[in-house]
């Protein structure tokens, strides 16, 4: 049977996110200026070929969640395949306590967000990402030094992202404090948090297991662009 996260973006763009998308009934897009990522209600050579047609227009790549392997050609290149894990939050478990002055990030805040984006690369971060909503920082003298979100919205689950700490600051425990407090607003709100960690980054996925993340599937990323 599908599970609703089998098709992450497709199903998000569908709900909580529609807001923040476009497209039509086989293809949608998040705005390109919120973030990169694409669906497809099935992954077919027309729908590819559709998406290709908002080419120019707007964007000129986009980036493709699927649970299986696709088979991507012309009009488009592959510019990337990125294996994932879809990690999650198992309900049982008691998020950690919150010791740190976690700060809600308004847009004020958006050009330091967006340099400690660059700084750190957690994913795709642009100049309207904000708009996913929920966005938190930990300060350190006046300066942004750790930030996560939320970025698909697939009730009942909302996806932590953007975790990302500036290197001179690691170490001290700022993503599991931004983590905690995000985990305990989505099940503030009845839903269940879940996130998505390359399958290399071991580190990150101790962390993510500790805090009471589950691995559920295997996923890949397809960064593609027109030939």
């Amino acid at each position: 049977m599908t599970h609703i996260l089998d098709n992450p973006v497709w199903n998000a763009l569908n709900t909580a996110n529609k807001e923040l998308g476009k497209g039509n009934d086989q293809v949608k897009y998040y705005c390109p200026n919120i973030s990169p990522f694409a669906g497809f209600r099935e992954n077919r050579q027309e729908n590819l070929i559709a998406l290709h047609g908002f080419l120019g227009k707007e964007s000129e790549s986009f980036a493709l969640v699927s649970e299986n392997k696709m088979d991507i050609s012309e009009p488009w290149k592959v510019n990337h395949i990125i294996p994932l894990f879809q990690m999650v939050f198992d309900d049982a478990i008691v998020p950690k306590e919150i010791k740190e002055t976690i700060t809600d990030l308004t847009e004020e805040y958006i050009p330091q967000m967006i340099e400690l984006a660059k700084l750190t690369n957690p994913g795709p971060f642009e100049e309207r990402t904000i708009d996913f909503q929920h966005y938190q920082g930990i300060f350190y003298e006046n300066r942004l030094v750790a930030i996560a979100g939320q970025r698909m919205h697939v009730p009942p689950y909302a996806e932590i992202s953007a975790v990302c700490t500036h290197p001179d600051f690691r170490g001290r425990g700022y993503a599991i404090q931004l983590m905690a407090s995000q985990i305990k607003r989505i099940i503030g709100n009845g839903e269940i948090p879940f996130l998505h960690v390359a399958v290399d980054n071991v580190g990150a996925i101790k962390i993510y297991e500790a805090l009471g993340f589950r691995k559920r599937k295997e996923m890949y990323v397809y960064v593609i662009s027109k030939t």
